[in-house]
Order: C-alpha cells, then structure tokens, then sequence
C-alpha cells in the first residue's frame, strides 16, 4: 500500500500522524515517543515537510509545534491519499454517521503509529452507546473494507484512563 511507494517508516508515520487530523500538532520530543523512533530521523522528515510547506511551525515556550499546512495546494490530496490508506471515509459513511451519542472517534493500534496493519483498531468514545447495533455496523463495514475491525467502545473517563500513554490519532469529532 502506502509503504511500497513510501519508503521511510518515519515518512508515513508524519503522514498519518498530521495529514488524517488537521487539527493534530504535535512537537519533536512527543513525536519521538509516540513513533519510538530517533529524533534525527523525525527531525530530518520534519525539516523536509516544513521545507515543501506541507507542515507549519510555531515556537510555544521552547518547543517547536508542528501542524499541517491546510492551505498547501497538495493538503486535500495528502489528505485524501492518507484516508484512502485507512479507510476512514468509509468507517465513517458505514459507522460513525449511524451511531448516535458518539463525542469523538480516534484510530489506535498500529495504524496510529503510522504502520500498516490487517487491523483496524477504532475507538468510540460517547454515552450509552449500543453495542450490539455496533457490531452489525462493524460487520457491515468489514465486508466493504475487507479489512478486519477492532473497536472499543467507551465513555471520555475511560478512554482517558486506558489511552493515556498509548498512540490514539482523532479521526471524528461531533463538535468538527
């Protein structure tokens, strides 16, 4: 898929780290524990994106905050390139547009590191959500995807506490 025209891991981690959210920012010493990769090699990616004006930069305090770029004539595409990779458009067509009392939706898993998987891994987070209306709609979805969906389903406390130190990009919010 995206790896084999992609060579660098740390590439396609910034990728779906910046281009599936484009609210997500992040900076050099947080990337380098949610990627558990070297500062060099993200700072030689970074450097490479905000030379192409694909990522901004901001100083806050002494760190160097990164973000995508929405106005790069390359944004929608990267961003649709990303999304096709994942799949989003179509969990959220299949799931995230029929479940009601849904707050946010984040990717986690091996996707949210910025590797391929055969796996899916969704988290919902909202109150009283129905489970078992969940799974039809899981079951539907893995059929068009043909790719296998694990989810959890949780309320804002619990996701908090779970993800905490865990990789979780947001991929769905009610409020944009």
């Amino acid at each position: 898929m995206l790896d084999t025209i992609i060579t660098s891991k740390t590439r396609i981690k910034l990728l779906l780290k910046f281009f599936l959210n484009s609210n997500t920012n992040s900076y050099l010493r947080n990337l380098e524990q949610e990627f558990g990769e070297s500062t060099n090699a993200i700072r030689i990616e970074l450097n490479r994106f905000e030379g192409a004006d694909l990522l901004h930069s901001e100083f806050r305090g002494n760190r160097k905050y990164f973000k995508a770029n929405i106005n790069h004539p390359l944004y929608k595409d990267i961003n649709s390139l990303v999304k096709n990779f994942v799949q989003i458009d179509l969990i959220i067509d299949q799931i995230i547009s029929k479940i009601g009392n849904l707050d946010t939706v984040y990717l986690s898993g091996d996707l949210a590191k910025g590797v391929d998987s055969k796996y899916l891994d969704i988290v919902f987070i909202g109150q009283y959500l129905e489970k078992e209306y969940v799974e039809q709609l899981i079951f539907k979805a893995e059929n068009i995807l043909k790719r296998k969906v694990k989810y959890l389903l949780l309320n804002d406390n619990q996701f908090q506490e779970q993800f905490k130190d865990v990789p979780a990009l947001l991929i769905w919010g009610k409020n944009g």
